[in-house]
């Protein structure tokens, strides 16, 4: 045994131990360590030949039964005084050096210099089998479960049990079923037809429908008319008379055809156009998740007729009719005949809505149809009620007193479904039927009610929490944005109920990732601050701006200084603020600006973080920019130490470049990885998608800070920057997601799910997918796929991908029309409500594009998420432009099809691929004269020059990528490289190689 000679029988903890390898031997040395060794242990060689074996931790060891010289720990700095212990003793610092006292000398070396010795290397694989395992088969692609549909729909009335009309029969039924798979086929049918242009008319046009009475009037005139004349003709009764029969027959047909015309409607396209009195408030409604029907046609024909015939001598005998009408509804009304007088009323004209949403209301000769329905509020509304010619202030005036006076009784008499009908249907006063419902505990139906009549948002959400049905109410907060003002509304009337709906609200952000909207929710509320310290924990570790926002928020409760836990809160602060780098990847600029209004806890804390924010703020010319700049560093100078606020400047912001679209080039060498996404955090580390080789979250200067082995094909980033999709590509339309979280790093399989295309970024709930041809947002948070809302569809087919921001998207659409071929629109919605904000035609733009070009050569066009069309035309060497001229060289016209004036940028060289998209920001890739690299000329929306561009040299093949996230846009290529810059292009962030380290 190689034991020391000193303190025997005694234990120490050793760290380690010195191995006398020249008195032992080799062999017995490598068995020693191998008995010792553990992860992260590690051996060095010392100048001597012995060897040195460090410990991760300290084991407890008898000096005589040492398997060598026992090794200790002492603080800095060599051992004064007396050589140790005894006569032989080995101690290692602090600072990492070793101390061998031994027969009265101490030699000092420097553990970090010394040679390492890897255990591995004694391995001798010689005389062993090398076995390769061989797949016996190809993968089964796993199968994705059925999305669950959960998009908000409203129930359709029974109109035949409301109309008093039986059941259908079994013909009618097959009839009905027939019509239904035939129409199936003819939206299936891919448009073209014989042309290749679209379908012929006669696919596309729609039968005409007549009402009865409207039919008899075109067959009397179409058939009995004509016919008449020729018998009368052919007996010689009309010799006498100077008339032309032919004349008269085709008169007849003419003003048969004009009839139908002017009465009948397109059954397919409107349903059954427009009606009078109630038969327009108790329309159906659509599912909540479908597109909105479409508003009822006004019969312009019918309303100038009927003003016309108000000028003829009939005006009075209508004028006898409707009066009469007015006084049996008036003697229903006062001698209480409720169910009369309510179903024979006339609605008056939605005055809330005015003409911008319901439409002008028309004039009508026609009294109103006899209501069928239950005498409930009708949920939905269908477009405007028509208004008798006759009803004129007074009449208005009238029916407004009657209704309200019949509402107060009815309520009165607790009929409050009458009652809340009266004001829904009957004055369009929805908002009044609520809060009658509201009042009398009707809260299901008053939340149904506010929602259906598209009512204030933070009213519906108050409603749905109060009714008990919470997880409805989180949804609507979410879709409509309304979490804030619902939390307001809600606690002037019960604070109770309003925290636990802020408590609810900071757990929806917490399910999607977002520590800090978990913050902002409950931070108000003194008493939930307590519930989201590990949220800010969480913030924390994210680093950069989210790091910067959370710390203020620690530092300010004091409860953290109570658990002595503030000084390393404290510290890590100071560090950021006195850190170097740049302000906003490392949150600094954020940090002082939250520092500003929010003060530290312990007032000896906050004066120094406020003197640190603000010497930060002129180091850095200002806290980030924004109107509010100078107050925040007022407010900081107040908190801070008087001597230093006298002596500091006011910040002057820093000189920015101009000149030039900035250029910038990747490295030079490929990576050892391939990149197929990437994406630069607000922390300043890359988010890398690797394949195969799972997904890597890396520094900017490429060391590995995190490593998931998860196949790793795309990447859909929340928002926040909290967490992540990992998508991976199992097979044509079959897609497996899991969750990745940023903050603890771990992931967790959700799902696997057909769809085409997936937008590149989320909220953190809701994931936009297309499928089936058209729109699907899935629940992230759910166990399994849930679908919430769905977009397009049927016959509205969606073309391409979907581009996305915070706060809208936009997608390319084809949709049937009445003409020859369908329409190619842009559509964009509002997130997170999905309202269609426009719609803008393309035809031409794409049309005009095509007929100069192949379009098997033609790259495919990418819609924008502000709106607008972006389209690539390539132009090889002597082909003539689209303004005249041949080109000289091959060169590449990029347009813009926008609501504003159309714009186009012309390109040096041929682009083979179409532009890569995200948000608003675009790139598109052609390859340099020389053939041996590719450049990307990148840009946001319209412009008439690239904001910058990207070189990546010794690359071919895939077209560069492009992402944008907080502030910050990563250029990638599957080569392995990877370059980051600020949203203008002006600051270089990261530009690194993927490598294996």
């Amino acid at each position: 045994m190689n034991a020391p000679t000193g303190s025997a029988g005694g234990t120490v903890p050793a760290v380690g131990f010195v191995l006398d390898v020249p008195l032992i031997g080799a062999p017995e040395a490598a068995e020693r360590v191998l008995d010792l060794w553990r992860a992260d242990a590690r051996l060095c060689e010392l100048p001597d030949g012995r060897w040195l074996l460090l410990l991760p931790e300290p084991v407890r060891t008898r000096t005589d039964r040492a398997p060598g010289l026992p090794l200790e720990r002492t603080g800095h700095g060599a051992p004064t005084g007396a050589p140790g212990p005894g006569p032989r003793s080995a101690t290692v610092t602090a600072d990492g050096r070793l101390v061998l006292t031994e027969r009265g000398a101490t030699v000092t070396r420097i553990v970090g210099e010394l040679p390492a010795l890897d255990p591995a290397d004694w391995l001798d694989p010689t005389g062993l089998a090398l076995h390769r395992p061989r797949p016996l088969g190809a993968a089964p692609a796993p199968e994705a479960p059925p999305v669950e549909d959960s998009v908000p729909a409203v129930a359709r009335p029974d109109l035949r049990a409301a109309a008093g009309i039986g059941p259908s029969s079994e013909r009618a039924r097959r009839l009905t079923a027939e019509t239904r798979s035939a129409r199936g086929r003819r939206a299936r049918r891919p448009s073209g037809g014989r042309t290749g242009s679209g379908a012929a008319w006669w696919q596309t046009a729609r039968p005409i429908a007549l009402a009865p009475r409207h039919a008899v009037v075109v067959v009397v005139l179409l058939m009995v008319v004509p016919l008449l004349f020729v018998v009368l003709f052919g007996l010689g009764l009309l010799k006498n008379l100077e008339v032309d029969p032919g004349g008269i027959v085709y008169a007849s047909i003419a003003a048969a055809l004009a009839h139908g015309a002017l009465f009948g409607r397109r059954a397919a396209r409107d349903g059954g156009g427009a009606t009078t009195g109630h038969a327009a408030t108790a329309a159906p409604a659509p599912a909540g998740g479908t597109r909105a029907p479409r508003r009822a046609r006004r019969p312009w024909l019918g309303d100038l007729l009927a003003r016309l015939t108000l000028r003829t001598p009939a005006a009075h005998l209508l004028h006898q009719r409707h009066a009469r009408y007015l006084r049996d509804l008036t003697r229903a009304f006062e001698q209480h005949r409720w169910d009369d007088a309510l179903r024979d009323a006339l609605p008056l004209a939605d005055r809330e809505r005015g003409d911008t949403a319901a439409g002008r209301p028309w004039f009508s000769l026609a009294l109103p149809k006899r209501f069928a329905g239950q005498l409930r509020p009708t949920p939905h509304r269908v477009g405007p009620a028509a208004t008798n010619a006759f009803s004129g202030r007074t009449v208005h005036q009238h029916l407004t007193e009657l209704y309200r006076a019949a509402a107060e009784r009815l309520e009165r008499q607790g009929r409050f479904d009458e009652a809340a009908f009266v004001l829904a249907d009957l004055l369009a006063a929805p908002a009044e039927a609520v809060a009658l419902l509201d009042r009398h505990g009707r809260l299901t139906q008053a939340a149904e009610l506010a929602e259906g009549r598209d009512l204030a948002a933070d009213l519906v959400v108050r409603l749905w929490w109060r009714s008990g049905d919470r997880a409805r109410a989180v949804r609507t907060a979410h879709r409509r944005g309304a979490f804030a003002t619902a939390v307001e509304r809600l606690a002037a009337t019960d604070p109770q109920a309003a925290r636990e709906l802020r408590a609810a609200w900071a757990e929806h952000c917490r399910a999607a990732g977002d520590r800090l909207g978990a913050v902002e929710a409950a931070w108000p509320d003194e008493a939930l601050r307590p519930s989201v310290a590990a949220d800010l924990r969480d913030a924390v570790a994210l680093g950069g701006p989210t790091r910067g926002r959370a710390l203020p928020h620690l530092l300010a409760m004091p409860q953290l200084f109570v658990e002595e836990a503030g000084t390393a809160t404290r510290a890590l602060a100071r560090a950021v603020l006195d850190g170097d780098g740049h302000p906003g990847t490392t949150g600094r600029s954020v940090l002082a600006a939250t520092l500003a209004g929010l003060p530290a806890a312990d007032p000896a804390t906050d004066r120094e973080l406020a003197t640190a924010a603000a010497r930060a703020a002129v180091r850095d010319g200002g806290l980030g920019g924004g109107v509010a700049e100078h107050s925040l560093f007022d407010r900081l100078l107040a908190r801070a130490d008087p001597l230093t606020a006298a002596d500091l400047p006011r910040p002057r912001p820093l000189p920015r470049p101009v000149g030039a679209a900035p250029a910038y080039t990747a490295a030079d060498r490929p990576g050892t990885l391939p990149v197929l996404d990437a994406v630069l955090l607000a922390s300043g580390s890359l988010l890398v998608a690797c394949g195969q080789a799972g997904a890597r979250l890396l520094a900017p200067d490429g060391r590995t800070r995190a490593h998931w082995d998860t196949p790793t094909d795309r990447l859909v980033l929340a928002d926040h920057g909290g967490g992540a999709l990992l998508v991976t590509d199992h097979g044509p339309d079959l897609l497996g997601l899991a969750h990745l979280d940023l903050a603890t790093r771990t992931v967790r399989p959700w799902t696997t799910l057909r769809a085409r295309h997936l937008a590149p970024s989320y909220d953190g709930h809701r994931l936009i997918a297309a499928a089936d041809g058209g729109i699907v947002v899935l629940d992230t948070t759910a166990p399994r796929p849930v679908a919430v809302w769905r977009e397009l569809g049927g016959e509205e087919r969606l073309l391409g991908g979907i581009n996305r921001t915070a706060g809208g998207c936009a997608a390319l659409v084809r949709s049937p029309s009445t003409a020859r071929s369908p329409l190619t629109e842009v559509w964009r919605w509002d997130l997170p409500g999905w309202e269609l904000r426009a719609r803008q035609r393309v035809d031409d733009a794409l049309t005009d594009l095509l007929s100069r070009t192949d379009p098997a050569d033609t790259p495919d066009p990418v819609a924008l998420a502000a709106g607008g069309l972006l389209t690539v035309e390539p132009l090889p060497a002597g082909q003539p432009g689209p303004v005249g001229g041949i080109a000289s060289g091959d060169r590449t016209v990029l347009r813009w099809t926008a609501d504003l004036p159309e714009a186009e940028l012309t390109l040096d060289g041929t682009a083979p691929l179409g532009p890569a998209a995200d948000g608003d920001h675009w790139a598109l890739t052609v390859p340099t004269p020389d053939g041996t690299g590719l450049r990307a000329y990148a840009g946001t929306g319209p412009c008439s020059e690239p904001g910058l561009t990207v070189l990546v040299p010794n690359a071919a093949g895939d077209r560069i990528g492009v992402r944008h996230h907080a502030g910050a846009v990563t250029y990638w290529h599957r080569s392995g490289r990877v370059l980051a810059t600020s949203a203008d292009g002006t600051a270089l962030l990261a530009d690194l190689r993927v490598t294996v380290r």
